[in-house]
């Protein structure tokens, strides 16, 4: 007992612990549980019924559900009240039984539609589908059948004139007894009887017997005889024919048709003018002619047509069926979970003919649209802002006249802090979907949620939409808190809700609101542990709706031509006043952006269209207000059209000597203007005009031309094809067939190279072909295997070039035999052996290199790859051209090809961030690539294509093309003023955009007159590439306009535009004298600034240098030359005396140095100039208003010519002062070598009494020059005119005086002279005696380098040589671009940087040699050149010490 009653107490202590743990298990369970959806539909549903008067009716319903449910039916909508109904009663199993229908012509309250509804308390309700209960009619006969005479054979109609409802209640009798209907008698969907192929037997008495609900009515009784055939022809006459008729899918129809006449007919049916094929079944052929359809399908419906025909008549009547599809879904509505104020939809997809109408019923009462309440995407439902009483059952309800059918689906409701289950079974609107995410409550959320979101606001409203804006919560205890924003209409209790997109987004945008309404807005926080607090309520009101139009309705589109389309449309019906315009919005298909029009008028045609392309318009019409509401779509499509474009990549391929395989590519899918239909390929014979041609499908993108010629040059096009004709042809492609098929009576020979390249696991193996392609090459046989080639063999087809061996091992010696094959046997084969890596060797860096050979082999030829060109160069050929080269190993060697590849170039900058390819197509083994950018670094690879089989893209080749001038010019160009010094600026810039090289300088262009002429603004050069500037000692309170002109090696820029800038008006801190013009400063090329001891001390060099040339240039004065020099002048003047130079020794002088530097000059240089000069003279040439040629009227005489030459330098003076003396400037640049000057070198005609002069910016006095320009390399020297800042590239050289042996010599040594044009005279040199040589070459413009101290230059005077043949040349002079040695920046840049026209040089006859003589004796200077050249080597040395010190 004791033990019993420790277990009994141990017992209760058990249960006193489990029951409140089970308990609070138990409740948690209930809390946390999600409602089933509970099953409940319909198993049999009622269906239409024809009944009699005082007859029975039973429509049944069977309800299948768990659940006890309650069943009512309906009556043409209304529920039917059945307890106190002694006639109606609803049956057990659902049921409704009518046992005595009354019917009469005043009461019927048993006909109409029936439905049978069913409840299941707290769940909802649901509806059957409808059906329909007809009463038949009284019996009666509208008239009586006819008695009538047959022929043996023939066949007679009996009518049975009853409505049709009675026709399923009637029968025949013959002679008063039941008549047996069999193939032969036939009673029609009428009631008629057919009796058809009459015997003796039919005759008798007939009568249509009618019996409904008991009641039996007869028709009266006729006679029928039947007579025998007399064999006369009588005309075929239809007895009945056949009629429009609608069935539906499924059931059976009778089409009659009764023929008679003699002979006797032949009767067939047709279907849409097909022969109608009895044997399957389908088709039934009864009573000689009538036509029954069993189980009716859609593809039944059309006109069907009855043929009797006989040898003397044919009949035929057409009759239309018409087959209905009843109702079937699609898709039907699901059940469904939701939280309350979510939006939902339940879709509903139908199909049926006619197209059936949709309603929705939620509980049996039909769901009427509303704000909540929506029906959208035609069918489907969509419920917004649920609440609890929203749950139930919904019903999508679907009928035509065919039939009707309903699905129905279940709505939960769950409470917000029960989960919805996953996946959610209907789709949610945008609006809910993110609502649906994991953690949004539930039993299983652990933790605190986050407080109210603070500050609701409205910064958006509109009349259709709000845009409501929050802060965080004080409190989110999470990081991804989501927001959802419940709203509802003003008096109404449905609330909506609307989610944020993304965690953390504060804001949400409220669509599809009605206007001039409030609303109440509410937001709350979730985060991982569920929904957090609310926040207060906002009411806002949306602002009233602008009275705007309509959509305009019957928009339409039709298409005009393959271009054009035509677009009409009708005024909008609730147009709101007076409409305006119309804007038409229109896209082609496939095209993201829309284009629109304004039009006035109610049709618009839109012209230029894309043929064959599809388009789609609205219209949306504008008031006073503005635009109104759009239309639909509509589309239509412009017509076709003939191509407007070839086909592409058309290619030719030589498979032996008489065929070839001709391949293509559609033309692009833009151009080809409709569907391609068909492919013309024409052909021909080299350039005949006879063609032959073959069409192909518009599918068959090859074709082979076979039957051809050997050795033959074939040429072959190929043209797209619509259904509106041919579009243009191909390029002519032309390909020449092989002389001769490749031999194979022998095996191939060994493979020309066989390589190999280990990995760890494969050997990647590569060859190329036999040397002697002559020979048919099958394929090749690779053998492999562990110290011998002999283990495993693989065949690869001919065309394989590269096969990668897998499954190896690793670290194992392989050895690999390759051979080529073909029908005769196996060839010689190579050998070569590996071994394969290690398993822990790392990767190969460069196995990408040979990602081309890892694909494995693929016994369909077509799909292999070719081999990449190799070697391929890019040859820079410009500032915008390089030249692609390259090499195609799968060529023979001379690298000719025979076939119809083609390459495939493609090229880019090399910037990481372009990865845009440019391509072209060629079919040669180089092309020129243009267009490029100047001074850019360009990559280039190459692919071969050959048919339907391509490489991979070729390693890659750089180049970068040459600098050119820039194009663009400096920019953001500012002018400051420099604080503290009001007469000096600071200009700043930054470089071009498009430099187009390095920038090596610039030029500051700067004057009070912006449209003065650019050779009268002041300029200031800068070196190098400095982005600012400071110009000093401008003029207080005055208006300047800056231009900048950037320079690289190649020359000068644009200018920038001009930049204004005004000086201020006083000065706090005192300058010296401006800035000096025209003094010795200037003459050095020192520009003004505040170093001005440094200026004292260059003065006073300046002038002792001066001196010393002074006394120089005296003491040679003194020196003149012996009696032989005085005989030569003797004989010179003994010549001819009407032309006499009569120049002595005193008017031969040293030329001054400093201050006369202008003269021309010409001095041996040296060959290797100082690579990298500091500054480099810029010649200054005068407008074409400075040069004023002297009448050539005046005497001959040098005294003459002397005088007119200091009349022009007194000239000069004073046009100097008027202008403001602008002397030459320096230009400085940069590590380039010296710039060229040109010079024009005008030679003297002896022949001539008349001397030209032509004075070039400040004139001096002219003196002849004695020398000749000898142009070395051409026979025909043609004078160039060169921009100063041009590469010096010339290998000419110039020679004074120089017998033809000397020239000899200058040619082969290639002496350089530089050219000193004179800025004040031209140059007259005149010719040596001798005989005429007509091959002396005629003077021209020469291009020399100049050296840094040209202007102590001394010209080197080479001794009379009387040998020397020179022709005498007129005195037409050259214009010479004149320049100093020094310049100023307050100088006039005249025209630089422009190029001036050349002018022509006339070639006349040599002067007499007496008198050539008598001028060079005359000419001979008093002063030896060896003592000359020894001074001015001294003096160049304290030049270059002087130039050094003013540079610095």
């Amino acid at each position: 007992m004791a033990e019993l009653g420790a277990e009994l107490l141990l017992s209760l202590i058990c249960l006193t612990f489990l029951r409140p743990l089970t308990m609070a298990v138990h409740t948690d369970k209930e809390e946390s549980a999600v409602p089933q959806f509970v099953p409940f539909g319909f198993s049999v549903e009622p269906e239409d019924a024809l009944v009699v008067r005082g007859g029975p009716a039973l429509l049944n319903c069977l309800v299948a559900s768990p659940e006890a449910f309650r069943v009512e039916w309906k009556k043409d909508g209304s529920y039917l009240t059945l307890q106190a109904d002694e006639r109606r009663r609803l049956l057990d199993n659902g049921s409704l039984l009518i046992s005595s229908v009354v019917h009469s012509k005043h009461n019927k309250p048993d006909e109409g539609v029936y439905q049978c509804t069913a409840s299941i308390q707290n769940l909802g309700t649901i509806s059957s589908k409808t059906a329909r209960l007809s009463v038949a009619g009284v019996p009666r006969f509208s008239s009586q059948p006819e008695a009538g005479l047959v022929r043996h054979g023939d066949s007679h109609v009996f009518l049975c004139d009853i409505i049709q409802d009675l026709v399923g209640f009637s029968r025949w009798e013959l002679n008063k007894q039941p008549l047996a209907l069999d193939h032969r008698l036939l009673q029609l969907p009428s009631g008629a009887l057919v009796v058809s192929n009459a015997s003796d037997a039919d005759a008798g008495s007939y009568r249509c017997v009618v019996e409904t609900g008991g009641v039996v009515k007869s028709s009266d009784e006729v006679e029928l005889k039947v007579i025998a055939e007399t064999g006369e022809s009588r005309k075929l006459e239809y007895l009945t024919t056949p009629s429009a008729i609608t069935s539906v899918v499924g059931e059976s129809v009778l089409l009659p048709c009764v023929v008679t006449g003699s002979p006797a007919p032949y009767v067939r049916w047709m279907l849409n003018d097909q022969l109608i094929d009895e044997s399957d079944g389908h088709f039934e052929m009864l009573a000689g002619g009538s036509l029954r359809i069993v189980n009716l399908t859609v593809e039944d419906s059309g006109t069907f047509s009855c043929l009797a025909d006989n040898m003397n008549d044919s009949l035929e009547a057409k009759a239309e069926l018409n087959i209905q599809v009843p109702p079937q879904f699609l898709k039907k509505p699901v059940n469904t979970y939701a939280h309350e104020s979510m939006d939902i939809i339940f879709e509903c997809e139908v199909t049926g003919s006619p197209a059936p109408t949709v309603r929705w019923v939620k509980n049996g009462d039909t769901v009427i649209p509303s704000d909540y309440f929506k029906i959208i995407e035609e069918h489907n439902l969509q419920v917004l802002g649920l609440v609890k009483t929203d749950e139930g059952y919904y019903q999508c309800m679907a009928e035509n006249d065919a039939g009707n059918v309903q699905a129905s689906a279940q709505l939960i409701i769950l409470k917000h802090d029960v989960s919805l289950p996953s996946p959610t079974s209907p789709p949610l609107t945008s609006a809910t979907t993110e609502h649906v995410t994991p953690g949004s409550g539930g039993a299983g959320a652990v933790g605190p949620t986050p407080s109210a979101p603070r500050d609701v606001v409205a910064s958006l409203v509109s009349t259709r939409f709000i845009k409501l804006t929050w802060r965080q919560p004080a409190e989110t205890h999470g990081d991804d808190v989501t927001y959802s924003v419940y709203y509802s209409l003003e008096g109404t209790n449905r609330e909506r809700i609307v989610n944020t997109s993304q965690p953390g987004e504060m804001q949400v945008t409220i669509q599809n609101l009605v206007p001039e309404s409030k609303y109440t807005f509410r937001v709350v926080a979730h985060n991982g542990n569920g929904v957090g607090e609310s926040s207060s309520a906002v009411t806002v009101a949306t602002q009233p709706e602008v009275q705007v139009p309509g959509p305009a309705p019957n928009l339409q589109a039709t298409a005009t031509s393959p271009t054009s389309i035509a677009v009409s449309w009708e005024t909008p019906v609730t147009g709101n006043g007076e409409i305006q315009n119309y804007k038409i919005i229109y896209t082609a298909k496939g095209q993201d952006g829309e284009q629109e029009i304004d039009v006035r008028g109610l049709t618009y045609t839109f012209t230029g269209l894309k043929k064959f392309t599809e388009y789609s318009f609205r219209i949306v019409a504008y008031n006073k207000h503005g635009p109104g509401v759009s239309t639909d779509d509509v589309t239509a499509q412009t017509f076709s059209a003939v191509p407007s474009a070839p086909p592409q990549n058309v290619t030719v391929e030589i498979l032996n000597s008489k065929s070839m395989m001709v391949r293509w590519q559609p033309p692009p899918a833009d151009e080809q203007n409709g569907e391609i239909t068909s492919y013309k390929i024409r052909y021909r014979k080299g350039a005949r005009k006879s063609e032959a041609s073959d069409i192909v499908p518009g599918t068959q993108l090859h074709t082979l031309l076979d039957n051809l010629q050997r050795g033959t040059e074939y040429s072959v096009r190929v043209t797209a094809m619509t259904l509106n004709g041919s579009g243009p042809a191909s390029d002519w492609i032309t390909s020449e067939t092989f002389e001769s098929d490749l031999d194979e009576s022998r095996v191939p020979d060994i493979p020309s190279s066989l390589h190999v390249r280990p990995l760890v696991n494969s050997i990647v193996v590569s060859w190329t072909p036999p040397e002697n392609q002559d020979i048919v090459v099958r394929g090749y046989i690779i053998g492999y295997g562990i110290g011998s080639p002999h283990a495993q063999f693989i065949k690869v087809d001919y065309k394989q070039r590269y096969y990668s061996i897998e499954n190896l091992e690793p670290s194992s010696h392989y050895v690999i035999s390759l051979k080529a094959f073909n029908n005769v046997g196996e060839g010689i084969p190579v050998y070569e052996s590996a071994i394969t890596r290690p398993q822990s060797d790392p990767i190969d860096p460069d196995v990408d290199l040979y990602e081309l050979f890892h694909a494995p082999y693929t016994p369909v030829p077509e799909t292999t790859p070719m081999l990449p060109p190799v070697g391929v160069q890019a040859s820079v050929l410009s500032h915008d051209t390089i030249k692609v080269t390259w090499a195609d190993n799968s060529l023979p060697k001379n690298q000719k090809i025979t076939d119809a590849r083609y390459y495939t170039v493609r090229w880019k900058t090399n910037i990481p961030a372009n990865t845009k390819f440019k391509v072209a197509n060629t079919t040669t083994l180089t092309h020129m690539v243009t267009g490029l950018k100047p001074n850019t670094l360009y990559e280039f690879s190459v692919m071969v294509t050959k048919g339907r089989r391509s490489s991979t893209w070729s390693m890659t080749a750089h180049g970068t093309t040459f600098e050119t001038i820039p194009s663009s010019s400096p920019k953001d160009v500012t002018v400051v003023s420099k604080e503290g010094r009001p007469r000096t600026i600071i200009v700043n810039w930054q470089p071009p955009s498009e430099a187009n090289g390095k920038i090596t300088g610039y030029i500051i262009y700067y004057s009070t007159d912006v449209n003065a002429e650019v050779h009268n603004w002041v300029i200031d050069p800068i070196l190098g590439n400095r982005l600012t500037h400071q110009i000093q000692d401008l003029t207080l309170d005055t208006t300047y306009y800056f231009k900048l002109q950037a320079r690289n090696s190649k020359g000068m820029g644009p200018m920038s535009e001009a930049v204004q800038f005004r000086t201020p008006k006083a000065s706090s801190i005192p300058k010296p004298n401006g800035r000096p013009s025209g003094n010795v400063d200037n003459a050095v090329g020192i520009t003004a600034n505040e170093n001005y001891i440094l200026i004292i001390v260059i003065v006073v060099l300046v002038g002792a240098f001066i001196i010393i040339s002074v006394v120089v240039g005296a003491f040679l004065c003194t020196r003149r030359t012996t009696s032989q020099q005085k005989k030569k002048r003797a004989a010179c003047k003994s010549t001819n005396g009407s032309h006499k130079y009569k120049v002595n020794s005193k008017d031969l002088k040293p030329p001054d140095l400093w201050i006369h530097h202008e003269r021309l000059e010409l001095k041996p240089m040296d060959k290797s100039p100082d690579p990298n000069p500091v500054m480099t003279d810029t010649p200054i040439p005068r407008t074409s208003q400075d040069i004023t040629p002297v009448d050539s009227t005046l005497d001959s005489s040098v005294h003459k010519r002397r005088d007119s030459g200091h009349e022009s330098e007194e000239s000069m003076s004073t046009l100097a002062g008027r202008r403001g003396m602008r002397p030459k400037i320096m230009m400085p640049f940069d590590t380039q070598p010296p710039q060229p000057v040109i010079s024009a070198h005008p030679i003297h005609s002896l022949d001539n009494h008349y001397h030209h002069h032509y004075h070039l910016g400040s004139l001096a006095s002219p003196s002849p020059s004695h020398g000749h320009l000898h142009h070395q390399n051409s026979p025909r020297s043609i004078v160039t005119p060169m921009s100063h800042l041009d590469s010096a590239d010339s290998t000419e050289s110039v020679s004074r005086n120089v017998p033809s042996s000397d020239m000899m010599s200058t040619s082969s040594t290639q002496h350089v002279y530089s050219v000193e044009p004179s800025e004040t005279e031209i140059s007259y040199l005149s010719s040596g005696t001798g005989e005429e040589d007509t091959n002396t070459y005629p003077p021209t413009a020469h291009v020399r380098p100049t050296h840094p101290l040209k202007s102590f230059a001394v010209p080197t005077i080479t001794p009379h040589n009387p040998s020397f043949e020179s022709p005498a040349l007129p005195s037409t002079p050259l214009l010479a671009q004149t320049g100093g040695p020094h310049s100023s920046k307050t100088a006039s840049i005249g025209t630089l940087g422009r190029v001036r026209a050349p002018m022509v040089v006339n070639v006349p006859s040599a002067p007499d040699a007496q008198e050539t003589a008598r001028m060079l004796e005359d000419s001979e200077p008093s002063y030896k050149a060896d003592v000359l050249t020894e001074e001015m080597a001294h003096l160049e040395g304290l030049m270059k010490d002087l130039n050094a010190i003013t540079t610095t």
